[in-house]
């Protein structure tokens, strides 16, 4: 491995894995302090005359993502990214409290009152199909006991159903690298990943393994093994279950979020060593990614980390979900970054504000600039020109592309 790599001790681990030697930590195995509380087994709701199963079936016909109960408000959906409030009669705070008391637990119910919050799974079944699965997160406030609750998919995407380039396929067809799906909370990171993962299960003959939190995504069996490992679940932390996948032959790690040193620590040393690694980070372009990776860091290691970096990083889609000009739905626009011999050097050097023009000279390599993207969705009619112009940071470039 190369001389810069800054973390001694976890380089030994790699080479003692390769050696199939034990490492420390399974010589001195002791078990974590503060691992978490694992989430429950997900209860299936069957009955249409409980009221929180209609309120769930509502937000599945109108094809929501999101239900909000808050005391004093009528339950508020969100519908293509907008809020749409119900004609239901607003809710008091003991109503949302018996909307959910009856699926918790005695130790959920005493970590709802110690801790202010806690995380539930929902499933409701449906007549002859899969349930769908919900996520919730009840929660103190001002008025009271408040929920937001999640719609989890139950279908895999794929990149042409999101409206996403076919070309972003060819990202996951290398054996080995860094590739971060990027961009602002809300702008479909999650499902990007998950449209790349099972790209990989219907092409390739892989071990891919995905930590996440939650798991929103079920994949099913394909040409790939594929197993899903659920922070809070199965594993107290992101740290911790890749360290472990590591000593689990995979080809591919899927890690749901790069949060914290360790993690990101781990998976640049993963993606050198072989694997192909997919992760999601949020920043708005493909220069304040490699910003948020090296800054995790103290000062005295990110020139360590920049070098790591350069060596590891196979791509970067840097993507934002925009209204359509029809009024229904959303569609995002993506800004893509290979790491080429010029774009390490940038990294190496500290030079990340020449990264946009690389990706503007890399066009013949599949490089795609957000401003191309978003002018293609102008043209085509897709998005409003208003909604563009709040989008780029180049505005006389994104001019110049409606002006061809």
């Amino acid at each position: 491995m190369p001389d810069f790599l800054r973390d001694p001790s976890l380089d030994e681990m790699v080479r003692r894995l390769n050696q199939g030697v034990a490492t420390p930590d399974e010589e001195h195995a002791e078990i974590e302090p503060d691992a978490g509380t694992p989430l429950p087994a997900a209860t299936t709701l069957t009955s249409e005359s409980d009221p929180l199963v209609r309120l769930l079936q509502q937000v599945v016909r109108r094809g929501g993502t999101d239900l909000l109960l808050v005391p004093g408000s009528p339950p508020v959906l969100r519908v293509g990214g907008r809020l749409v409030a119900t004609d239901a009669s607003p809710l008091d705070e003991e109503e949302v409290r018996s909307l959910f008391t009856p699926h918790l637990s005695g130790r959920l119910l005493q970590q709802l009152q110690s801790e202010g919050a806690v995380d539930l799974p929902l499933r409701v079944a449906g007549s002859g199909e899969r349930p769908w699965r919900f996520r919730v997160n009840l929660h103190r406030q001002r008025s009271g006991l408040a929920a937001a609750v999640r719609t989890l998919p139950r279908e895999v995407p794929t990149l042409p159903g999101l409206s996403l380039p076919s070309s972003l396929a060819d990202l996951v067809r290398t054996s080995q690298g860094l590739l971060l799906v990027c961009g602002p909370a809300g702008s479909g990171k999650t499902t990007t990943l998950a449209a790349l993962v099972g790209e990989i299960n219907r092409t390739r003959t892989c071990h891919i393994i995905t930590i996440e939190d939650p798991i929103e995504f079920e994949h099913p069996g394909g040409a790939s093994l594929v197993e899903q490992v659920e922070v809070g679940a199965d594993t107290p932390s992101f740290a911790t279950a890749l360290r472990s996948a590591l000593r689990q032959d995979p080809d591919v790690i899927v890690v749901g979020e790069m949060r914290d040193l360790e993690t990101i620590s781990i998976a640049l040393t993963a993606a050198e060593t072989g694997h192909l690694v997919l992760s999601t980070l949020h920043s708005h372009d493909v220069a304040h990614a490699i910003h948020r990776v090296v800054d995790v860091f103290p000062a005295e290691q990110q020139s360590q980390i920049r070098q790591q970096l350069a060596l590891s990083l196979h791509a970067i889609v840097c993507q934002h979900l925009l209204p359509r000009a029809s009024g229904s739905g959303r569609i995002p626009a993506a800004e893509v970054l290979l790491a080429n011999p010029a774009v390490r050097q940038h990294i190496r050097r500290e030079r990340v504000q020449n990264l946009h023009q690389e990706v503007t000279l890399g066009k013949r390599l599949g490089m795609v600039t957000l401003e191309e993207s978003l002018a293609g969705l102008v043209r085509r009619g897709l998005v409003a020109l208003e909604e563009a112009q709040l989008r780029t940071a180049h505005q006389e470039e994104l001019d110049a592309l409606l002006r061809t």
